[in-house]
């Protein structure tokens, strides 16, 4: 499994999940008692959320260190490539 694909694949798990969060509440309202929702959806939608969110937040937090490792590493590269054209100038 390729890196794109397992993204791809958490956006859509994460998507998919809050449409049933969000459809299960709607659905709560709708069905008699109409305007009561039982404690059972609201602990789905939670966790719905609760994993929409993990799967997106992770996502996220893994690019940016990624990012941040890199612009380290290409910094000091640049450092290492600047002080070797000057010992080697000298």
């Amino acid at each position: 499994m390729t890196k794109q694909t397992r993204t791809d694949l958490q956006v859509y798990s994460a998507i998919a999940m809050l449409v049933a969060g969000v459809g299960l509440s709607i659905a709560g309202f709708v069905v008699p008692p109409t305007g009561e929702i039982s404690d059972s959806v609201l602990m789905f939608t939670a966790q719905c959320l609760v994993y929409a969110g993990s799967a997106l937040g992770i996502n996220v937090y893994i690019n940016s260190k990624f990012s941040d490792i890199k612009r380290q590493l290409t910094h000091n590269q640049n450092d290492n490539d600047d002080a070797n054209e000057h010992g080697n100038a000298g």
